[in-house]
């Protein structure tokens, strides 16, 4: 048999195995690609020796979910999806330190109302409604200028006003609401007004649900389309898991 196939007898030539830490140096490369999982073969198993001896061709895996320890990045992340962690994120930059965490006042970013090209950015307090608040000091002529962006914003017929006079005691009150975007401020004593205000505004899409029955905010029964949460964290690694999922499902 040798005689017929003397290559079947040929030594396999393996590589060198090699345990140390060795610094990757080269070229560095321009494409983003996934990364490949190592091939379970000898290295430098040449091509004459895989025809005679055919490996099983298996399934091309790359690493799509990857468990690691520490990162270190020199460079920018660049990313389409989220980023989901049960500790914070901090950054040292311009300004000083940083820190990312959940926090309760949480900020939001939405398209301007009324301003075309523009955008907002609030941050929410708590509260069994979706309301929006503006404060300052009352004008000396009394009539206060609401914000540009509450037209098609709140509902400018549900508003509470509160009035804080200063320096001294002032029979202060509001007069009259005009157009939505002004608040006309009187003295009943006829004196000068000198006071700070307060104006709360229930948003026009407010639909908040605010008792319901569940376990945890999924049970919501009116979606949870739109709003953002401090995820308890019990409920993280099930969030992970689930997008992962529908990750691996979509691609």
């Amino acid at each position: 048999m040798a005689e017929e196939n003397p290559q079947l007898f040929i030594n396999r030539r393996v590589g060198k195995k090699d345990c140390s830490e060795p610094t990757i140096v080269g070229r560095p490369g321009v494409f983003y690609d996934y990364v490949p999982k190592h091939h379970n073969e000898d290295v430098n198993f040449d091509e004459d020796l895989r025809k005679i001896l055919p490996l099983e061709e298996c399934v091309p895996w790359y690493y799509f979910n990857m468990r690691v320890g520490n990162v270190w990045f020199e460079e920018s992340i660049i990313g389409e999806g989220n980023i989901f962690t049960t500790g914070e994120i901090s950054c040292v930059g311009t300004g000083g330190p940083h820190t990312l965490s959940g926090k309760k006042n949480l900020p939001f970013d939405m398209p301007h109302p009324n301003k075309k090209g523009w955008r907002l950015r609030h941050v929410c307090i708590e509260g069994p409604e979706i309301a929006v608040y503006c404060r300052g000091e009352v004008p000396a002529n009394g009539v206060i200028d609401l914000p540009s962006y509450w037209g098609g914003l709140v509902n400018t017929e549900d508003m509470t006003i509160n009035l804080t006079p200063r320096g001294h005691w002032q029979e202060l009150f509001v007069q009259e609401v005009r157009w939505g975007r002004q608040v006309v401020v009187k003295n009943n004593a006829g004196g000068s007004i000198k006071a700070d205000y307060h104006i709360i505004a229930r948003r026009l899409d407010d639909d908040l649900i605010v008792e319901y029955e569940g376990e945890n905010y999924t049970d919501y029964p009116g979606g949870n389309e739109g709003y953002s949460f401090n995820y308890e964290h019990n409920y993280v690694e099930n969030l992970i898991k689930e997008t992962v999922k529908n990750e691996m499902r979509s691609n």
